[in-house]
């Protein structure tokens, strides 16, 4: 293996076979692998048939101006009515779509597919009513409640491309997603339940909208009755507008390229990219891995704990499940409020088969030790997934055996904002699993990891993660600039698709995800991943959760910076722990990993979403002054780092 290949120092034994019953029944078997290679284009033109068409398509794809596709050509449909309308027609209307669940103990609300087509309609008349057109983009800043999945419905329904923007995120992020993509329109409310207590959006809304002339219309919906400052002629109240609009609402069938929605991600550098999901493509792809990546059965009960203001939300929580007419519980609040036993309270209380979770996530009840999930029962789950980031090894074993019973199958899924829906994923009746691999594409999927001359790696080594052929749910551009989209994803190989990230194979073949190649460290000559290294620590059975950043090093070009949270039956840890946890990465890997600094820190710099902002914490490795923090979850844990850091001494 050539110096330039990313090192691939780790190795994982443990293979846990598909239950034979599960794969008896399971929904997608080995030979469609098989099937799906030999045409692909084939494949997803029958996966089509999943969905319900106004005018069928003529051709599956039209790839003759790469990297710009266009999927089921020629054909309509409207997603919103492929999500709701037609479970109701097929005499599905009684079937429970939504279980929500308040973070507030008492307040929890079943809504059917009846009823959600009701309120769909009526969102999309009041839409109307504001002066909403086909075309008009509409953003969305919402809690997790019931009213933003029907928000965002109501918008496909229209055609009304939306942007859901996250929550958490500040009046400028909010300001500059709006002005990006030219919104009319904003759905928000007064405000969530966060760690019970009210949380405004309100205001911040107000803010952004003072650089945002165009706006026309806010629609607010009355969630926890804080006040609020109201701008007459702009401002109106949900339940004033919605609740008496009419229920009969017909939806308009759209070309299979109708923009469905703007997703936003940071850029490295300059403004957020605002990624554009089309509507034939993206729903098919959705559909089908929601179907054959979870073993969806219809007498589930599927649960993903993500926010409907990232991808996640969009494809696995919406767009996925609806479409199959799924049964889901959508949650409001955090997981440990009021106790941290609350998810798996709720797994219990509605005998939840699928759970569908972040890496970061577990590692948190990790922390918290196994007692609190075994005082549930949990007996009802089938299927566990991950979704995020990479999931270290112990902690796919910890979720396997405590949440999952060490028996059910976990499905690590690599995707993207970008991919729009899975791409690597075990499937749960088909593949072995190994703790931390996400293993193979799913059917359909052309993948890929290449060394620096864009040519396949032998098993066994490592280089960038690269998509090969065009898949359905693509992004078809970045908004308002095809230049950069093209650029950023497709210029490093001619035909390639590549957004960042490093993997490896392993002897059989099976994909490791590497993190972000920015994320890769040059120790001595040798490139070593950030993921491998996290995943050596947090194997000591006294680490909940690790980070790993390059410090600049005179010696070795970079050295290894590690900060660490201890579990806690751990206690506060001490010198000894530290070089307890340097020898046990040495074992693991080599010497060559070996931290030259561990921290003990009491919490990781997080986005609200779970990512570890790692700049944040190069810059203190590094002694500079720390970014900007504002998008973390908690804004001071930085300080108290940056003087954990400064007091630590350098071990030898």
């Amino acid at each position: 293996m050539t110096e330039q290949n990313i090192s691939n120092l780790s190795h994982e034994d443990r293979v846990f076979e598909p239950p034979a019953d599960l794969a008896a029944n399971a929904n997608v078997k080995a030979e469609v692998y098989e099937q799906a290679a030999a045409n692909r284009v084939k494949f997803w033109g029958e996966q089509a048939d999943r969905l319900s068409w106004g005018t069928p398509f003529t051709d599956v794809l039209d790839w003759s101006n790469p990297p710009f596709a266009k999927w089921y050509v020629g054909g309509t449909l409207n997603a919103a009515y492929n999500c709701v309308d037609r479970h109701v027609e097929a005499g599905s209307g009684d079937k429970v779509a939504l279980h929500f669940v308040g973070e507030p103990d008492d307040d929890t609300r079943d809504i059917t597919y009846a009823e959600l087509q009701d309120l769909v309609s009526q969102a999309a008349n009041a839409l109307i009513d504001l002066g909403v057109q086909t075309g008009d983009r509409i953003a969305i800043y919402m809690p997790m409640i019931p009213e933003a999945v029907i928000a965002m419905l109501a918008c496909a329904r229209l055609g009304a491309p939306h942007t859901v923007v996250f929550g958490g995120f500040s009046a400028d992020a909010l300001s500059s997603r709006i002005l990006d993509c030219e919104a009319k329109v904003v759905i928000t409310a007064d405000g969530g339940y966060r760690r019970g207590a009210p949380s405004a959006l309100k205001p911040a809304v107000d803010e952004a909208l003072q650089k945002c002339p165009d706006v026309t219309g806010v629609l607010v919906v009355r969630r926890t009755g804080q006040d609020v400052e109201w701008t007459e002629g702009r401002d109106v109240w949900w339940h004033d507008v919605v609740d008496s609009a009419s229920k009969d609402h017909t939806p308009e069938m759209f070309d299979s390229e109708h923009p469905l929605y703007v997703m936003y991600t940071s850029g490295t550098t300059g403004s957020p990219k605002g990624i554009l999901h089309t509507t034939g493509g993206y729903l098919v792809q959705s559909t089908y891995t929601f179907w054959g990546v979870f073993d969806y059965k219809p007498e589930d009960v599927y649960w993903c704990t993500a926010d409907v203001g990232w991808v996640t939300g969009h494809s696995y929580i919406v767009y996925g499940p609806l479409a199959n007419g799924a049964t889901q519980v959508l949650y409001e609040g955090t997981p440990d409020t009021p106790h941290k036993g609350r998810w798996w309270e709720i797994i219990e209380k509605y005998k939840v088969t699928l759970f569908y979770t972040a890496p970061t996530a577990i590692r948190t009840f990790m922390k918290w030790g196994e007692q609190i999930p075994a005082e549930h029962d949990l007996s009802s789950l089938r299927i566990l997934g991950s979704v995020g980031e990479s999931i270290n090894p112990e902690a796919y074993v910890w979720y396997r055996e405590n949440i999952g019973g060490g028996r059910t199958p976990i499905v690590d899924t690599w995707w993207q904002t970008e991919t729009g829906a899975h791409m690597i994923s075990p499937l749960p009746g088909v593949t072995k699993g190994k703790p931390g691999s996400a293993m193979t594409a799913i059917p359909g999927i052309a993948a890929e990891v290449v060394d620096d001359a864009g040519k396949p790696v032998e098993h066994g080594e490592g280089g960038y993660l690269v998509i090969t052929e065009p898949w359905p749910s693509m992004l078809r551009t970045i908004w308002g600039d095809d230049d950069r989209y093209k650029d950023t994803y497709w210029s490093r190989w001619p035909g390639f698709y590549f957004a960042g990230d490093g993997a490896r194979k392993d002897d059989d073949g099976a994909i490791w995800l590497l993190g972000r190649v920015d994320d890769v460290m040059n120790v001595s000559g040798h490139r070593l991943s950030t993921t491998e290294i996290e995943s050596a620590l947090v194997s000591h059975p006294k680490v909940a959760e690790a980070a790993v950043v390059g410090a600049t090093d005179e010696t070795t070009g970079q050295a290894v910076v590690a900060f660490v949270i201890l579990r806690e039956s751990a206690g506060d840890g001490g010198e000894e722990i530290v070089a307890e946890l340097r020898s046990h990465v040495a074992k693991e890997i080599g010497a060559i990993a070996k931290p030259r600094q561990i921290m003990i820190v009491p919490e990781l710099p997080k986005t609200r979403s779970g990512k570890i902002m790692r700049r944040l914490l190069r810059d203190v490795a590094e002694n500079r002054e720390v970014g900007d923090a504002t998008t973390l979850a908690d804004s001071g844990i930085m300080d108290k780092i940056t003087a954990g850091m400064k007091t630590a001494k350098d071990e030898d």
